[in-house]
Protein backbone atom coordinates (compact mmCIF):
# COMPACT_ATOMS: atom_id res chain seq x y z
CA UNK A 1 0.00 0.00 0.00
CA UNK A 2 1.30 3.28 -0.65
CA UNK A 3 1.94 5.65 1.89
CA UNK A 4 2.53 9.96 2.20
CA UNK A 5 4.28 11.92 4.82
CA UNK A 6 3.73 15.80 5.60
CA UNK A 7 5.49 17.43 8.60
CA UNK A 8 2.10 18.82 11.20
CA UNK A 9 2.92 20.82 13.93
CA UNK A 10 6.43 19.98 13.42
CA UNK A 11 6.19 16.22 13.63
CA UNK A 12 6.31 14.30 10.68
CA UNK A 13 3.06 12.41 10.00
CA UNK A 14 2.46 9.10 7.75
CA UNK A 15 -0.84 8.84 4.94
CA UNK A 16 -1.22 5.05 4.44
CA UNK A 17 -3.01 4.63 0.98
CA UNK A 18 -1.99 8.25 0.36
CA UNK A 19 1.51 9.04 -2.27
CA UNK A 20 0.56 12.74 -2.92
CA UNK A 21 1.52 15.09 0.04
CA UNK A 22 -1.40 16.28 2.17
CA UNK A 23 -2.77 19.63 2.06
CA UNK A 24 -2.20 21.53 5.09
CA UNK A 25 -4.41 24.48 4.55
CA UNK A 26 -7.49 25.57 2.43
CA UNK A 27 -7.33 29.05 0.63
CA UNK A 28 -10.53 30.96 0.48
CA UNK A 29 -11.86 34.37 -0.23
CA UNK A 30 -14.07 36.03 2.65
CA UNK A 31 -15.87 39.22 2.31
CA UNK A 32 -13.41 39.66 -0.39
CA UNK A 33 -10.42 38.87 1.25
CA UNK A 34 -8.59 36.10 0.75
CA UNK A 35 -7.60 33.63 3.84
CA UNK A 36 -5.33 30.40 4.16
CA UNK A 37 -7.29 28.23 6.68
CA UNK A 38 -5.43 25.41 8.66
CA UNK A 39 -7.06 21.87 8.00
CA UNK A 40 -7.16 20.58 11.34
CA UNK A 41 -8.07 16.16 12.14
CA UNK A 42 -11.71 15.44 13.79
CA UNK A 43 -11.62 11.86 13.23
CA UNK A 44 -9.00 9.54 11.44
CA UNK A 45 -11.47 10.53 8.15
CA UNK A 46 -12.39 13.81 8.64
CA UNK A 47 -10.17 17.38 8.63
CA UNK A 48 -11.83 20.59 8.68
CA UNK A 49 -10.24 23.79 8.12
CA UNK A 50 -10.30 25.49 10.77
CA UNK A 51 -11.65 29.58 10.71
CA UNK A 52 -10.05 31.80 12.88
CA UNK A 53 -11.32 35.52 13.50
CA UNK A 54 -9.47 36.11 16.61
CA UNK A 55 -6.15 38.68 16.17
CA UNK A 56 -7.63 39.38 12.56
CA UNK A 57 -9.49 42.92 12.52
CA UNK A 58 -9.15 43.14 8.87
CA UNK A 59 -11.48 40.21 8.29
CA UNK A 60 -13.58 40.87 11.27
CA UNK A 61 -14.48 44.07 10.22
CA UNK A 62 -15.01 43.21 6.35
CA UNK A 63 -17.14 40.02 7.47
CA UNK A 64 -19.51 42.18 10.24
CA UNK A 65 -19.78 44.34 7.66
CA UNK A 66 -21.15 42.07 4.92
CA UNK A 67 -23.37 40.35 7.49
CA UNK A 68 -24.97 43.38 8.18
CA UNK A 69 -25.32 44.34 4.63
CA UNK A 70 -27.67 41.09 4.22
CA UNK A 71 -28.89 40.98 7.69
CA UNK A 72 -32.35 41.11 8.57
CA UNK A 73 -34.44 43.60 10.84
CA UNK A 74 -33.21 43.09 14.55
CA UNK A 75 -32.83 44.59 18.31
CA UNK A 76 -30.30 42.43 19.30
CA UNK A 77 -27.31 40.29 18.78
CA UNK A 78 -26.90 37.05 20.83
CA UNK A 79 -23.86 34.57 20.13
CA UNK A 80 -22.05 31.98 21.74
CA UNK A 81 -18.77 31.67 23.30
CA UNK A 82 -16.16 32.40 22.29
CA UNK A 83 -15.35 32.87 18.37
CA UNK A 84 -18.38 34.48 17.43
CA UNK A 85 -17.62 37.43 20.00
CA UNK A 86 -14.91 39.53 18.29
CA UNK A 87 -17.91 39.25 15.38
CA UNK A 88 -21.26 40.23 17.06
CA UNK A 89 -18.56 43.10 19.09
CA UNK A 90 -17.98 44.65 15.21
CA UNK A 91 -21.58 44.05 13.76
CA UNK A 92 -22.89 45.81 16.88
CA UNK A 93 -20.32 48.73 16.62
CA UNK A 94 -20.81 49.05 12.79
CA UNK A 95 -24.80 48.55 13.42
CA UNK A 96 -24.46 51.88 16.53
CA UNK A 97 -26.12 49.59 18.84
CA UNK A 98 -24.11 49.41 22.57
CA UNK A 99 -25.72 45.79 23.80
CA UNK A 100 -25.40 42.31 22.50
CA UNK A 101 -25.38 39.30 24.25
CA UNK A 102 -23.09 36.15 24.75
CA UNK A 103 -24.08 32.93 25.86
CA UNK A 104 -21.23 32.15 28.10
CA UNK A 105 -19.77 28.42 28.38
CA UNK A 106 -21.02 27.70 32.02
CA UNK A 107 -22.70 29.56 34.90
CA UNK A 108 -20.33 32.28 36.07
CA UNK A 109 -19.96 33.99 39.51
CA UNK A 110 -22.15 37.41 38.71
CA UNK A 111 -24.75 35.70 36.72
CA UNK A 112 -27.91 35.39 38.82
CA UNK A 113 -31.21 33.56 37.42
CA UNK A 114 -29.20 31.34 35.35
CA UNK A 115 -30.79 29.79 31.86
CA UNK A 116 -28.56 26.73 30.83
CA UNK A 117 -28.84 24.72 27.53
CA UNK A 118 -26.08 22.10 26.87
CA UNK A 119 -24.48 22.09 23.35
CA UNK A 120 -22.19 19.32 21.60
CA UNK A 121 -19.96 21.21 18.94
CA UNK A 122 -17.56 19.35 16.03
CA UNK A 123 -14.68 21.66 17.53
CA UNK A 124 -14.84 19.89 20.78
CA UNK A 125 -14.75 16.25 22.26
CA UNK A 126 -17.48 17.08 25.19
CA UNK A 127 -20.57 18.06 25.68
CA UNK A 128 -20.63 22.21 26.88
CA UNK A 129 -23.29 24.27 28.36
CA UNK A 130 -24.37 27.31 27.25
CA UNK A 131 -25.63 30.24 30.00
CA UNK A 132 -27.24 33.56 30.46
CA UNK A 133 -28.30 35.39 33.61
CA UNK A 134 -31.25 37.21 34.33
CA UNK A 135 -31.08 40.47 33.18
CA UNK A 136 -30.07 39.21 29.38
CA UNK A 137 -33.05 36.63 29.40
CA UNK A 138 -34.74 39.78 30.31
CA UNK A 139 -33.63 42.17 27.84
CA UNK A 140 -34.46 39.47 25.19
CA UNK A 141 -37.91 38.98 25.88
CA UNK A 142 -40.43 40.08 23.10
CA UNK A 143 -37.25 41.36 21.38
CA UNK A 144 -36.39 40.38 17.82
CA UNK A 145 -32.96 38.54 18.53
CA UNK A 146 -30.39 37.64 15.76
CA UNK A 147 -28.62 35.01 16.03
CA UNK A 148 -24.38 35.41 15.03
CA UNK A 149 -22.04 32.79 14.77
CA UNK A 150 -18.45 32.51 12.76
CA UNK A 151 -19.10 29.28 11.47
CA UNK A 152 -22.25 27.25 11.65
CA UNK A 153 -21.88 23.49 10.91
CA UNK A 154 -23.58 20.55 13.10
CA UNK A 155 -26.06 22.99 13.94
CA UNK A 156 -25.68 22.15 17.53
CA UNK A 157 -24.59 25.33 18.68
CA UNK A 158 -27.45 27.57 16.62
CA UNK A 159 -29.96 24.99 18.12
CA UNK A 160 -28.70 26.00 21.52
CA UNK A 161 -28.90 29.67 21.25
CA UNK A 162 -32.47 29.25 19.52
CA UNK A 163 -33.66 27.15 22.54
CA UNK A 164 -32.53 30.17 24.93
CA UNK A 165 -34.37 32.64 22.84
CA UNK A 166 -37.40 30.73 23.09
CA UNK A 167 -37.45 29.86 26.33
CA UNK A 168 -36.85 33.76 27.52
CA UNK A 169 -39.76 35.01 25.60
CA UNK A 170 -37.38 36.33 22.55
CA UNK A 171 -38.31 36.45 18.72
CA UNK A 172 -35.77 35.08 16.06
CA UNK A 173 -35.42 37.27 13.22
CA UNK A 174 -32.43 35.33 11.77
CA UNK A 175 -29.57 33.14 11.91
CA UNK A 176 -26.37 34.17 10.47
CA UNK A 177 -22.86 33.24 10.02
CA UNK A 178 -19.56 33.80 8.08
CA UNK A 179 -18.66 30.22 6.67
CA UNK A 180 -21.54 27.65 6.49
CA UNK A 181 -19.74 24.13 7.09
CA UNK A 182 -20.55 20.67 5.18
CA UNK A 183 -24.24 20.33 5.01
CA UNK A 184 -25.29 23.40 6.83
CA UNK A 185 -25.07 25.25 3.50
CA UNK A 186 -28.26 23.17 2.42
CA UNK A 187 -30.12 24.91 5.13
CA UNK A 188 -32.48 27.96 3.80
CA UNK A 189 -32.66 29.08 7.57
CA UNK A 190 -29.28 30.57 7.54
CA UNK A 191 -27.73 33.36 5.91
CA UNK A 192 -24.33 32.84 5.71
CA UNK A 193 -21.51 34.53 2.94
CA UNK A 194 -19.22 31.27 2.69
CA UNK A 195 -19.63 27.36 1.87
CA UNK A 196 -17.04 25.63 3.77
CA UNK A 197 -16.21 21.94 3.04
CA UNK A 198 -15.42 19.32 4.68
CA UNK A 199 -11.86 17.37 3.91
CA UNK A 200 -10.52 13.60 3.18
CA UNK A 201 -7.16 13.08 5.24
CA UNK A 202 -4.87 13.56 1.61
CA UNK A 203 -6.79 17.16 1.74
CA UNK A 204 -9.28 16.44 -0.92
CA UNK A 205 -12.99 18.04 -0.55
CA UNK A 206 -15.37 15.39 0.36
CA UNK A 207 -18.26 15.75 -2.01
Amino acid sequence: MLSGAFRHGGQKQILKGFDLPMKTAYEMEIAGLKRSLPLCRVTDDLYIAAFIMFGDVEITTACAKELLSRAPEFDVMLTAEAKGIPLICEMARQAGTNKYIVARKGPKLYMKDIVTVKVNSITTDHQQELSIDASDAAFMKNKRVLIVDDVISTGESLAALEKLVNHVGGIISGRMAVLAEGEAADRSDIIYLEKLPLFHPDGSIME
